[in-house]
């Protein structure tokens, strides 16, 4: 049985095995936690914006990515498409919706078992740029992710560069 902890601190500096966050098809990158990972991680959001082209993902889905930090560092990134596409290439996302937050959810589950992975990371997700209630959020994050047999840590509450207490992590990556 997963256990899944509330932790406050910044997620990029997390000792989990992958980070999630939720975004839109055809995101830019260029807000919250997307623009702190595109900041840090500089390929992933052109290579995202590649894979948008062409595959045209739709909302409810995930795209994964592995890569390395500025400073060198492995990292697993699994980008959830939480929120409606903008309307045009100029425009801001949409809103993210419950449904497609357990979509993705659900896909997320299946993504870390078929990859083994053994711990995950990710924010309040989609009540930032999404609009959502975290009340309406963490019960799916519960419902999905919560028999995975791994720890999962929900980052509550963001503290820049302050490393959050994970329980269950054996060392820091």
């Amino acid at each position: 049985m997963a256990k899944i902890y509330e932790v406050e601190g910044d997620i990029l500096l997390t000792g989990a095995e992958a980070i999630a966050h939720g975004v839109a098809p055809g995101d830019h990158f260029d807000t919250g936690l997307a623009l702190a990972l595109r900041e840090r991680f500089p390929s992933l959001a052109k290579d995202f914006r590649h894979y948008a082209h062409l595959e045209h993902p739709k909302p409810g889905t995930i795209w994964a990515w592995g890569g390395v930090s500025v400073e060198g560092h492995a990292v697993r990134i699994v980008s959830l498409l939480t929120q409606e596409p903008a309307e045009n290439a100029t425009g801001r996302p949409g809103r993210a919706t419950v449904e497609n937050v357990g979509h993705a959810l659900r896909a997320l589950a299946r993504h870390a078992k078929a990859e083994g992975l053994t711990s995950l990371a990710l924010p309040r997700l989609a009540t930032g740029v999404g609009g959502l209630d975290w009340a309406d959020v963490k019960p799916l994050v519960e419902r999905h992710l919560g028999e995975l047999g791994i720890p999962v840590y929900v980052y509550v509450v963001y503290h820049a560069q302050v490393k959050a207490k994970e329980p269950g992590l054996t060392a820091a990556v």
